[in-house]
């Protein structure tokens, strides 16, 4: 027996029993937290549109810049909120960000996040000549921009606001209760004192996207080696939100939402059902055939399947990749193409038993015969997967569906090449090689 092959049985039989113990036990690791990546259709949760206003971007930066930034902070804000989440979020068109968030089912609570622009500034009161408090017709302070001079040279007045910020964190304060803490860099610390200390014993107004938040009395001057904090009607959660909001940046553009919608779960837990179902129905029809047709060749297949089944549940749990309804019958769609390739090669195999051709020589022959059939439309279906991954991603044909079935498809197909040309080979080559089976008929060849 081919030393070679002891050793590709070797390591089929580890690679095999890695990939067992990334997916078992099976049921847990499909519906659990630390199984397969569910998209939203199958998890249910949150799906929102926006709409960005890219009149109110800065003229020196373009479109697709600013779409790119607004992108880029909805992604960190939802992962700074909900670490373990894959969220999904993209541009659509020019104007336009789709977010899906899969398990999230509060959508109040993902608005309030993601929406806000979260453009930080502090104004102080507004006094008359007299020194006394402007109001406002319902009684209200009025507040003005806080203008205070930079520290360098040339002494230019700069408002504080969130540009300066380095960090935010939430805490809780045994007196305001949960509070929102601020550190500035060199610059916004320098501003922040000279506000503070102008403004000792009046009220200092803390505003996030021009809606007043808190307006504190400054009790002292706010040095740059001390914190300032921003404190309202808090509760611990909002807190935290508000930080993570100030800690990603001041979207670059307004967003209005266009769009929402919750998907319910039991839609997602019902199409799983009856994706198992037709899973199981095609399949057991599926090594019936082969069993039956192509006797010990058929028995082999079916081990062969199995292991792909195996490596591709494992593909998708390790990474993890999102697998989404499309996603499913990719994967159906490519053990089908695995099957194909498996019978291809055993047609070959059995033309050349019939010829009189050595089991070896069979085996062999019906392998490189077959591997040029298997090659070819094998490429053609990774080209179709590239194109509908690009049209699925593109911002003029932006589906996301179309995307994971393609993705699916390509790793469904790309493992089915491996199995059938590296563990089947293997297999039918430690058969023959020992002489374990000898007759025409267990080959499914008709004598």
């Amino acid at each position: 027996m081919n030393k070679r092959n002891i050793y590709l049985l070797i390591f089929i039989i580890v690679l095999f029993g890695l990939a067992l113990w990334a997916i078992l036990p099976v049921n847990a690791k499909l519906l659990g937290p630390n199984g397969l990546t569910l998209g939203l259709d199958l998890r249910g949760g949150s799906q929102l549109l926006y709409e960005a206003n890219l009149s109110q971007k800065d003229p020196s930066v373009s479109d697709a810049e600013a779409m790119a930034a607004v992108v880029e902070k909805i992604q960190k804000r939802i992962s700074d909120k909900y670490p373990a989440m894959e969220p999904t979020v993209q541009k659509q068109g020019i104007d336009r960000v789709l977010v899906q968030l899969p398990g999230l089912e509060n959508i109040t609570e993902a608005v309030n996040l993601i929406g806000k622009t979260a453009l930080l500034d502090f104004r102080e009161q507004k006094f008359n000549v007299n020194g006394t408090p402007m109001l406002d017709e319902l009684g209200n302070p009025i507040y003005q921009d806080a203008p205070a001079k930079a520290s360098g040279k040339d002494g230019q007045e700069k408002e504080l606001t969130g540009k300066y910020l380095n960090r935010a964190y939430r805490d809780v304060d045994p007196t305001a209760g949960p509070v929102v803490f601020l550190e500035w860099d060199n610059e916004g610390a320098y501003l922040f004192e000279q506000i503070t200390k102008r403004n000792v014993g009046k009220r200092l107004a803390i505003f996030l996207d021009n809606e007043m938040i808190s307006a504190p009395v400054v009790e002292a001057t706010i040095t740059a080696t001390e914190r300032g904090y921003i404190k309202g009607q808090f509760t611990i959660d909002e807190a935290g939100s508000l930080a993570i909001q100030l800690n990603s940046g001041s979207l670059d553009v307004p967003l209005t939402i266009i769009g929402q919608e919750n998907i319910d779960p039991t839609l997602g837990t019902y199409s799983i059902q009856k994706s198992k179902q037709a899973a199981i129905i095609g399949i057991v029809l599926l090594l019936l055939f082969m069993v039956i047709y192509y006797r010990l060749l058929g028995v082999i297949a079916c081990i062969s399947l199995g292991i792909y089944g195996v490596f591709f549940l494992a593909i998708f749990s390790v990474f993890p990749i999102t697998l989404t309804l499309p996603g499913i019958a990719g994967a159906i769609l490519s053990l089908g193409m695995a099957v194909d390739a498996n019978i291809l090669i055993f047609e070959r195999m059995k033309e050349e038993l019939r010829s009189g051709r050595t089991f070896g020589a069979a085996v062999e022959a019906g392998f490189s015969r077959a591997w040029t059939a298997i090659r070819d439309s094998n490429i053609t279906t990774f080209i179709a997967c590239a194109v509908l991954i690009w049209l699925g991603m593109s911002s003029a044909f932006h589906a996301s569906m179309v995307t994971g079935f393609a993705i699916t498809l390509f790793i469904g197909v790309a493992l089915s090449m491996f199995t059938a040309i590296i563990i089947t080979r293997t297999f039918l080559r430690l058969i023959v090689g020992g002489r374990l089976v000898t007759n025409l008929a267990a080959y499914g060849v008709r004598v």
